[in-house]
């Protein structure tokens, strides 16, 4: 049985506006200017240090795994930092990066959504570029963390290519194609549409009898249609788009408020929260955007409620959401050991065991035609092919979103007022819209 991180929903960061501003702030006041990323700290090869990684949730790396790394550099040793949740671990890093970057380990795992500080202040970490790296990665993901000037400042662990999860029973009780194949077809297989999507989603609804929601939350499958514009909320120098006028985010928003509230596609639960993780076990909806760590969090709530599958499609093409990066603090002690060990835990080799240990998808080319990746199944989504799935759902990924410093207060304003409408029924969707643009009023970045 596949499992992943179970607390990876606290991977959903929520930055606020003031932190940001405070941390920009010291970052600037303690910036040397001349300490960048360019350069590792060297060490005599036969002196004894100790590398530390600090990970959060489960990443996949055992203490047989790093132990592995000490039999084949004997002068290494290595130790774990794992937090219990990435909030916690992002509140330690942006804590301590703040600070200068004293005391952040010398190996430092960040999730993608905190990849906008990372390149924002570049010269608080080194440089990780390598030739001999060259192709690891799929391209996309190697680009997230390749700042402007081309330095590489992570190296990619796992990813999160979505396809859509399903609730094959209530496709069959309720009159609609139900096995894999067919699902993606009627989604409109390669060519499938958000607005083909939807249109299935009313059909679905209307043979429920309104009994059966079509997909979880209006904020999920915001969250997948945003993810898919190259930028939704900045432009690519970092720059706020004046929200009011932002036709493409105002467009998705009034889509999904429709589609959710008016139309009733929505189960009206706001994601994470006590009553979506519940509806699972009351059969409330029938499918859901999926990358591949969503399946563990899909199988615990369910609490043993069966007949969920996975189809090979998702609405608009290809979209990424999650994923994370080992980077290499520019303050450590060992900066060249650090490289090196951040490049050998993101090898292929490793990526396999994180795997096999976590369902981490891994983001390496190699690792992912590896028939233990491959011809992986889950066996909770009947026996679903999961490794296949999800390569091609990779593959399909054509864009991924520029995250600036304001990316996720701006969301959150958003996000906000979907939720205000579908799910604590407040007002219109012209007034929740207009709520959503005087919070993004109130954050002065105007």
């Amino acid at each position: 049985m596949l499992t992943h991180r179970s607390s990876r929903p606290a991977r959903r960061i929520i930055v606020a506006g003031a932190s940001v501003a405070a941390l920009a702030l010291t970052l600037t006041a303690c910036s040397s200017g001349g300490s960048g990323s360019s350069s590792s700290k060297t060490q005599d090869s036969n002196e004894k240090i100790t590398l530390t990684v600090a990970t959060f949730n489960n990443f996949g790396y055992t203490q047989e795994l790093l132990d592995s790394y000490n039999q084949s550099h004997p002068n290494v040793t290595v130790k774990q930092e794992i937090a219990a949740t990435s909030d916690d671990a992002k509140a330690n890093f942006t804590t301590k990066l703040a600070a200068g970057g004293a005391g952040l380990a010398d190996v430092q795992a960040v999730d993608v959504d905190w990849l906008p500080t990372v390149l924002q202040y570049e010269d608080k970490f080194t440089d990780l570029t390598d030739k001999s790296l060259d192709g690891r990665w799929l391209d996309w993901k190697a680009k997230q963390a390749t700042a402007p000037d081309g330095k590489l400042l992570g190296y990619g662990t796992d990813i999160g290519p979505e396809a859509i999860c399903y609730r094959q029973d209530l496709f069959e009780k309720y009159g609609l194609p139900s096995t894999p194949d067919k699902v993606a077809a009627l989604l409109g297989g390669t060519n499938a549409t958000w607005d083909k999507y939807f249109s299935v989603g009313e059909d679905f609804v209307k043979k429920s009898k309104g009994k059966v929601a079509w997909y979880d939350s209006p904020d999920g499958t915001y969250q997948a249609m945003v993810g898919q514009l190259a930028n939704p909320y900045e432009n690519s120098d970092g720059t706020p788009k004046d929200l009011a006028t932002n036709a493409d985010i105002k467009a998705l928003f009034e889509k999904v408020a429709t589609e959710s509230k008016d139309k009733g596609l929505s189960a009206h639960n706001q994601e994470w929260q006590t009553d979506w993780t519940s509806s699972f076990q009351k059969s409330a909806f029938a499918t859901m955007a999926c990358p591949p760590w969503m399946t563990a969090s899909i199988e615990t709530n369910s609490g043993g409620v069966k007949g969920w599958n996975i189809a090979n499609v998702f609405p608009g093409g290809g979209g990424n959401w999650g994923g994370s990066f080992l980077v290499v603090p520019a303050a450590g002690k060992h900066t060249a050991a650090a490289k090196e060990f951040a490049a050998w835990l993101t090898a292929p080799e490793q990526q396999l065991s994180a795997y096999k240990k976590a369902n981490n998808y891994p983001s390496q080319v190699e690792a992912e035609k590896d028939p233990a990746v491959a011809d992986s199944k889950n066996d909770f989504f009947a026996n679903a092919p999961v490794g296949k799935i999800f390569a091609d759902r990779a593959a399909a990924v054509t864009v991924t979103p520029f995250k600036g410093p304001n990316y996720f207060t701006i969301n959150k304003a958003v996000t906000d007022a979907l939720v205000a409408y579908d799910v604590q029924g407040k007002g219109s969707v012209d007034s929740n819209w207009n709520a959503a643009v005087d919070a993004y009023k109130a954050l002065g970045l105007g």
